[in-house]
């Protein structure tokens, strides 16, 4: 037994996930699987308890393992119950997935609840991404998630769990009018299948060639992104080159890969109305980030930033304490974001001794800075110009030594007053901005 193959089944303890269950423990003899049982308490309803209760009794007669998880947090601002719900779900339903040794796990949706999410999908004006609904198979988070029955409509699932003699748990949310699926299903899907008995059928349908449509356009978007050599940046001037059509296609793909997660159509629309030129421009994403468009390339930045408690005086841990920089080394200042690296060069850099013992400071306005010997000191804003350095390259910290002479700027280097002779040794700083 130990050396089977072990199936997770996601169960709510409602309808169609206690019919999974029992279907995939019936057939694991024959399979030659063990199954477990996962279980997901959102704390949303007041009959969570029982259910979770009522569950783990039905695990023991049925002898499955059962796993549970309760959801902590709340939903972030302007984020729906349902979406965080739904989010944190997957989250715990992942981590007890491996928690138990599985590598794939069932969940219980069906033909109705296909077509439902098609439907919603369509009043939302979703594209082919969300119109393809749910896929039946998807690998995501190291996991295959599996929904076996999406073809089969509700009544067969009633015929199955009907002779099983098992209460199921009843989630009054499914009736909430609140809810846009609550609605959709209470409302609207009844006089829908009345009209046409094939609705659902006909709509998970549409949710397999909105699929085939949706990779498709990956296809496209991935050979664009290649072909353009996106990579961290998106090249403006070559991606105007495509149509209006695949730049949508590949900007939307290359934002899903910089963020890191789903892409509102709203961001996409922007962009496409507000990137005709190669004029600098910034757009703030959330999470401390913005998407910069910047001599002619978009990317995101993570602007590094103080944190509130470090003041013009001195960032380097107390007020008025010197930090020392002796060895070339990666330094993490307390109450910045980032790094400053030390490291060995043979121009344009610093005498080692000079590093002994320096101040950390932000900057306070009226600093110059020399780019040469010969050229003097200006302030730092026409340096940052003069050098086409962006409003992010600018952030970081102001090194000084005890006397208050500047050092070091981020985005411009050493200040020449402060190289060290040409031969001697010497070392360079480089600001690290947070990823």
């Amino acid at each position: 037994m130990a050396d089977r193959p072990v199936v997770a089944v996601a169960c709510s303890g409602g309808r169609d996930s206690v019919a999974l269950l029992h279907a995939a423990r019936r057939a694991s003899d024959a399979l030659g699987t063990s199954v477990v049982a996962l279980h997901v308490h959102h704390g949303l309803m007041a009959d969570a308890d029982r259910w979770a209760t009522d569950l783990a009794a039905l695990c023991r007669r049925w002898d499955v393992p059962l796993l549970e998880a309760r959801l902590g947090g709340a939903p972030q601002a302007g984020e729906s119950v349902e979406a965080w719900a739904r989010r944190e779900r997957y989250a715990a339903l992942a981590r007890l997935a491996r928690k138990a040794g599985a590598t794939i796990v069932l969940l219980g949706h069906h033909l109705h609840d296909q077509a439902e999410t098609v439907l919603l999908q369509a009043l939302r004006g979703a594209g082919p991404a969300g119109l393809a609904a749910m896929p039946r198979v998807a690998e995501r988070d190291g996991l295959v998630w599996a929904r076996p029955w999406l073809a089969r409509a509700g009544d067969e699932i009633d015929a199955y769990v009907a002779p099983l003699g098992v209460a199921v748990a009843a989630d009054p949310s499914n009736a909430d009018p609140r809810f846009a699926r609550s609605r959709l299903r209470r409302d609207v899907m009844p006089v829908l299948r009345r009209a046409f008995p094939d609705a659902d059928a006909a709509l998970a349908a549409v949710a397999r060639r909105a699929g085939e449509a949706r990779a498709v356009l990956d296809d496209v978007a991935a050979e664009d992104l290649q072909h353009l050599g996106a990579g961290a940046v998106l090249p403006l001037p070559a991606w105007r080159a495509l149509s209006l059509a695949r730049r949508g296609n590949a900007l939307r793909a290359w934002l899903a890969r910089a963020l890191g997660g789903p892409v509102p159509q709203t961001l996409v629309d922007r962009l496409l109305a507000e990137t005709t030129d190669d004029a600098t421009r910034r757009w703030p994403i959330g999470s401390g980030r913005v998407l910069r468009a910047w001599r002619g390339e978009l990317a995101v930045v993570s602007p590094a930033r103080a944190q509130p408690d470090v003041t013009p005086a001195c960032a380097a841990g107390r007020a008025g304490e010197a930090l020392s920089l002796l060895r070339c080394a990666r330094y993490r200042l307390p109450g910045w974001d980032g790094a400053l690296e030390v490291f060995a060069t043979v121009d344009r850099g610093i005498a080692p001794h000079r590093l002994a013992q320096v101040e950390v400071r932000v900057r306070a306005g009226g600093e110059r800075f020399a780019l040469n010997p010969a050229g003097g000191a200006r302030s730092l804003k026409k340096q940052w110009q003069s050098q086409g350095i962006p409003a992010e390259g600018r952030d970081g910290p102001l090194l000084c030594d005890a006397t208050g002479a500047l050092l070091f700027v981020p985005g411009l280097g050493i200040d020449a007053r402060a190289w060290a002779p040409p031969g001697a040794p010497q070392w360079g700083l480089r600001w690290l901005a947070p990823a």
